[in-house]
C-alpha cells in the first residue's frame, strides 16, 4: 500500500471523527489525494490549488487545521469525557484508534508537498504557534498515546460550539457563537475593589463547582457594572468560563435555555445588561425559575449575572399602591411581587455615582496602562473640561476622553 492509499484508507476508517472529513477543506483534501494517486498532473494541480486555497481561508496548515477540529469535536466520546467519570472502554479504543488515522491524515502534509513539487507546484504552508491553545499531540511520536491529555481538554474546554466560542447569544437555532467578542481587561477597571473582589470570588465558586450566588449589580450608569462582567470571560475564559447574553425577550425562552446550558456542562454566566421592566410586562416571572427553581431545579453550573441602574428591578407608579375602592382583594400581594424579584438574588453588589476625585483617579489609571507620555496634571485638567461638556463623572467618560485624545479629538481643552 502506497502512503496516499494509507492516508485514504485512515479517513475511511474513522469512527468518531468522521464529521471531520465533511468540512470542505477535508473534501479538497480527499479529492486530492485521489488525483495524485491517479498521477494527471492537470486534475492534480486544480485540485491542489482548491485545497490550497481553503487552507488559506483558514490561515492554518493542514495539521494545525486537523488539530484544531479535533479540539472543537462534539461527539459521544467528547462528551464522555465532558461528564466526567469512567469512559466506557469502546469509547477510549475508539477514539485512540481515530487519533493514530488522524495522525496518518495530519502527516500527508509533507508527503502531498512532496509530490506537488515533483509536479512543478508544490508551496509548502508550514505550521505555526498561534493556534496551540490546549490539546496538542504534536509532543507525542504515537497520538494515540495522547488520549488523557485529550480528554482533560474537553473536560477544562468543552465541546463542539462551546470550545469553538466563549460568548454567545440565543437565535432560533440555539445557542450562537460570537466570533470576536468585546471583553474588557479586568484590571483596566479602576475602582469599587470590595465589588470586584465579590465579583470574582462568586465566579471562581462557579468554576470550581461549589455553590455560586445569582448577582445583581445595582448603581449608577457609566461605572463599569457591564464591563466587569464581560471582563470575568476574558479572566476565566481559559478556565472553561462561558457568558450568554440574553435580551429581554430571550427570557420567555428561559426553560429551553437552561434545558442546553446543563447539557453543555461548562459554567455559565447568563448576562442581563439593563435589567429592568414596565409594569404590565411579565418576563420578570420567568427569572424567578432560574432564581429558585420550579419542580426542575436550576442548573449547577448557570448562574444569573445582572445590571441594573434602578433599585427596583419593576417599574412602579404610585396609581399601583392599593385603594380601598381597587377591586382587587389582596392588592398588596400585587405590589410585593413586583418588588420581590430583587430580592430573589443571592448577591447585591451597589456601585455608587463617581465623585470627581474617582473619574481623576481613573482617567491617571488608564493613562497610564495606555502609556499615555501626556503630563497627568495636563490630563486632569483637560479631562474635567471634558466631564463638564460629555456626561459627567464616570468610568465610561473617563475612558471616552482618553479615546478623544487618542483620536485627536480633545485638543481644545487644554
Amino acid at each position: 500500500m502506497t502512503p496516499l492509499e494509507e492516508a485514504a484508507e485512515a479517513a475511511a476508517k474513522l469512527l468518531l471523527f468522521r464529521e471531520i472529513c465533511t468540512h470542505p477543506l477535508a473534501l479538497s483534501w480527499q479529492e486530492l489525494i485521489q488525483q495524485l494517486m491517479a498521477g494527471d498532473p492537470l486534475p492534480c494541480w486544480a485540485a491542489y490549488g482548491r485545497w490550497f486555497e481553503l487552507l488559506a481561508q483558514q490561515n492554518l496548515s493542514w495539521r494545525e487545521w486537523l488539530i484544531q477540529e479535533i479540539r472543537w469535536a462534539d461527539n459521544p466520546f467528547a462528551r464522555a469525557a465532558l461528564r466526567g467519570g469512567e469512559i466506557p472502554t469502546p469509547l477510549l479504543q475508539a477514539a485512540r484508534h481515530d487519533l493514530r488515522c488522524l495522525q496518518i491524515l495530519a502527516e500527508s502534509q509533507e508527503l502531498i508537498e512532496e509530490q506537488m513539487q515533483a509536479l512543478g507546484l508544490g508551496i509548502p504552508w508550514p505550521d505555526g504557534d498561534s493556534n496551540c491553545a490546549g490539546w496538542d499531540p504534536r509532543s507525542f511520536a504515537d497520538w494515540g498515546l495522547s488520549l488523557e491529555t485529550l480528554i482533560a481538554h474537553y473536560r477544562q474546554r468543552g465541546v463542539g460550539i462551546c470550545a469553538r466560542y466563549w460568548a454567545f447569544r440565543w437565535g432560533p437555532a440555539g445557542l450562537e457563537g460570537i466570533p470576536a467578542p468585546d471583553l474588557p481587561d479586568w484590571e483596566e477597571i479602576y475602582g469599587y475593589e470590595r465589588q470586584k473582589q465579590q465579583l470574582a470570588a462568586n465566579t471562581e465558586a462557579l468554576l470550581r463547582g461549589d455553590l455560586a450566588l445569582h448577582v445583581l449589580l445595582y448603581g449608577a450608569r457609566g461605572t463599569g457594572k457591564s464591563s466587569l462582567v464581560k471582563a470575568l470571560l476574558r479572566r476565566y475564559g481559559p478556565q472553561g468560563l462561558r457568558l450568554l447574553e440574553l435580551r429581554r425577550t430571550d427570557l420567555m425562552q428561559l426553560s429551553e435555555i437552561l434545558a442546553e446550558l446543563r447539557k453543555q456542562g461548562l459554567p455559565f454566566v447568563l448576562f442581563v445588561d439593563d435589567l429592568s421592566f414596565e409594569a404590565d410586562e411579565t418576563e420578570f416571572k420567568q427569572l424567578k425559575v432560574l432564581l429558585e427553581g420550579d419542580l426542575v431545579a436550576p442548573p449547577p453550573n448557570v448562574r444569573l449575572y445582572a445590571t441594573s441602574n434602578r433599585r427596583h428591578l419593576v417599574r412602579e407608579f404610585f396609581a399601583d399602591r392599593p385603594n380601598p375602592q381597587d377591586q382587587e382583594v389582596h392588592a398588596w400581594d400585587t405590589v410585593q411581587e413586583k418588588l420581590s424579584l430583587r430580592d430573589r438574588f443571592g448577591l447585591t453588589l451597589t456601585f455608587p455615582p463617581f465623585t470627581q476625585d474617582d473619574y481623576l483617579a481613573t482617567v491617571e489609571h488608564l493613562a497610564q496602562r495606555l502609556g499615555f507620555t501626556q503630563s497627568l496634571e495636563a490630563l486632569r485638567r483637560r479631562a474635567l473640561i471634558w466631564a463638564q461638556q460629555q456626561n459627567g463623572f464616570s468610568g465610561r467618560t473617563a475612558r471616552q476622553f482618553l479615546d478623544a485624545v487618542r483620536a485627536g479629538l480633545a485638543k481644545g481643552n487644554e
